[in-house]
């Protein structure tokens, strides 16, 4: 069997969101052949890919159809999908930039987005989160970093603030900036001007997704950071009550408006159920009953999933442990990341899409 034998047999296997082989997306590396081993790397569109094994099952297939006496090794890494790099852009180095909204507050806007943003981190994706919300910062304490205060270093002259690490993920917010206790009072152009900082005056440095956890509503804070950084996409969250979902069509409208221009990843329905730790299998619909999900298909979005409502979510986000790691609360975990591995096929179509419209527009 030659290389191009085997390039031409993988050509027939499409990539399941893309609706391309994988051969032209370029796709396949480092074939080698050996005896009977055939072997070669496939680069995935994104570390949080939920159908890798179907794509290594669909390759064996077509290899074998050559020659079922072939043993076939596939070795998988990633690289994540982007549209946003140019070293002209601001944040060149962050490929992908996920802003995390909700209509009003209170529906676990900031859980999503840390959870999401843990959960992505679980596949080797490097992440930071930037936790926008000026007036109502809730990182420090999501993540157990209450007291801490960022350092500064010299990138190339300047003076840069480096984020946190903490699980992994870069963190930033206003938070670690003021005293706790002290209450943020600043006009729309004061608080504009912080978000401006977080994006220029950050070491965020070389990121597959940055996730931005956006202040509740529609303001000044949101048109700043569409109007400063390219962003990929949002992520609406809602609760099923119909008081959410009417403010969350409040924030899908925001988006598509010409100013703002931010194509949607999908919709999370936050708080869907609660399941008693004692009764696992029932489900009692508190705030209504997949109004979330109806209000996806009305709009015609991804629905990227439910979260139930958990005890240990609250108590994690309180202690400074998120859901996501917590291994005793196997619900939660595999509720974000079911939700994370959506929303991060929805970028990679998303990216695909875009460079696509950019083609043409050449052509």
């Amino acid at each position: 069997m030659k290389e191009k034998e085997i390039l031409k047999a993988l050509s027939k296997v499409q990539e399941p969101d893309l609706g391309r082989d994988i051969v032209s997306l370029n796709m396949v590396k480092d074939i080698t052949i050996q005896g009977n081993v055939v072997a070669f790397t496939l680069i995935l569109t994104t570390p949080a890919c939920p159908l890798k094994e179907v794509m290594r099952r669909d390759c064996i297939k077509a290899i074998r159809a050559i020659d079922e006496n072939y043993d076939v090794q596939i070795n998988f890494t990633s690289n994540t999908t982007s549209n946003r790099i140019d070293p002209k852009t601001i944040l060149p180095g962050v490929k992908n930039i996920i802003a995390v909204v909700s209509g009003k507050g209170g529906v676990g806007k900031s859980t999503v987005a840390a959870n999401l943003a843990l959960a992505l981190a679980q596949h080797d994706a490097k992440i930071g989160l930037m936790d926008a919300d000026i007036y109502g910062p809730s990182v420090p304490i999501m993540f157990g970093v209450r007291g801490e205060r960022p350092m500064m270093r010299d990138v190339n002259g300047k003076g840069m603030i480096v984020p946190l690490d903490r699980y992994g993920i870069k963190l930033m917010s206003i938070g670690l900036l003021v005293d706790e206790r002290s209450a943020v009072v600043w006009r729309g152009p004061m608080a504009s001007s912080a978000i401006k900082q977080f994006v220029t005056d950050v070491d965020w440095g070389e990121l597959d997704y940055l996730v931005v956890d956006m202040p509740p509503g529609t303001g000044d804070i949101h048109l700043t950071l569409m109007q400063t950084v390219p962003v990929t996409g949002a992520v609406i969250v809602t609760t099923p009550q119909p008081v959410a979902l009417a403010d969350a069509k409040k924030g899908i409208a925001m988006f598509a408006q010409a100013q703002v221009n931010v194509p949607i990843i999908g919709l999370v329905e936050n708080m869907a159920y609660f399941t008693p730790e004692e009764l696992p299998e029932n489900k009692y619909y508190i705030f209504g009953k997949e109004g979330g999900k109806r209000l996806a298909e009305e709009y015609d979005l991804a629905f990227l999933g439910q979260i139930p409502i958990v005890q240990s979510i609250r108590e994690g986000g309180d202690e400074g442990v998120p859901a996501m790691m917590n291994s005793d609360d196997d619900i939660s975990r595999n509720a974000f990341e079911n939700v994370a591995a959506a929303a991060a096929r929805c970028i990679s179509m998303l990216n695909a899409s875009v460079s696509s419209e950019k083609v043409a527009e050449k052509v």
